[in-house]
């Protein structure tokens, strides 16, 4: 089953809200989002709380885990 497959069914079989999410998750992400297009950039980073936001093109392609800290401390 992929990603995609999963979540579709998550969404309609009323499990899971994906509206919702994309909202609060543009809502958390809005003052990076403003910073970036005062400085005239589409393609950047937004690191919170351990993740790393990848926005391309003004928009967010992927979430990973920030391992800065790891490579930092050799973990």
């Amino acid at each position: 089953m992929t990603d995609r497959a999963l979540l579709r069914f998550l969404e309609r079989a009323g499990a899971l809200d994906v509206e919702q999410i994309r909202g609060l998750i543009a809502n958390s992400l809005e003052r990076g989002r403003r910073a970036a297009e005062r400085a005239g950039v589409a393609d950047f980073k937004i690191v919170v709380d351990g993740l790393c936001y990848v926005v391309e093109k003004g928009c967010l392609v992927t979430v990973n885990e920030d391992d800065r800290n790891r490579r930092r401390w050799g973990r």
